[in-house]
């Protein structure tokens, strides 16, 4: 497996799915999981302990420390991404502002998308393969701007 993908609730799942059809383009071995930091933290420490991932995607929203929790248990790069809610800022805040020596990436609001990007991009940094899919997907985006 490369990337672990830990959501806080089922109800993010329309996050994950994001980054899973972005890994899946990139052809990127993936797993997912349900584990809350505060209604489970045995559960997230058992997940990130007994994983083979070379990148963490914390999905979380409301407080959104998940995304720490699984910092605190790795050394691997872990990439957070806040779930939109009825207080956005609560959730961007918690993933940015980790206290120093346990970072953590953050992507916007729901990005599964660039959470997944994000985890290609440290991917490829041993990959001649994925690199090059990334230069491709690039390319693709530009098409897709267009001219004015």
């Amino acid at each position: 497996m490369k990337v672990h993908i830990i959501m806080g609730s089922k109800s993010d799942k329309h996050v994950a799915d994001k980054a899973i059809e972005i890994l899946e383009k990139f052809g990127v071995d993936y797993k997912v999981d349900v584990a809350s930091a505060h209604r489970t933290p045995d559960r997230v420490r058992e997940i990130v302990t007994n994983s083979d991932a070379d990148v963490f995607i914390g999905i979380a929203g409301l407080s959104a420390s998940l995304p720490g929790a699984i910092a605190s248990y790795t050394h691997k790069p872990v990439i957070g991404v806040p779930v939109s809610g009825k207080l956005n800022l609560d959730a961007i805040l918690s993933i940015v502002q980790m206290p120093p020596g346990i970072p953590v990436a953050a992507v916007g609001l729901d990005r599964g998308d660039n959470a997944a990007l994000l985890a290609v991009e440290i991917l490829a940094l041993n990959s001649k393969d994925l690199l090059r899919r990334l230069e491709e997907y690039r390319e693709e985006m530009k098409k897709e701007v267009g001219n004015v």
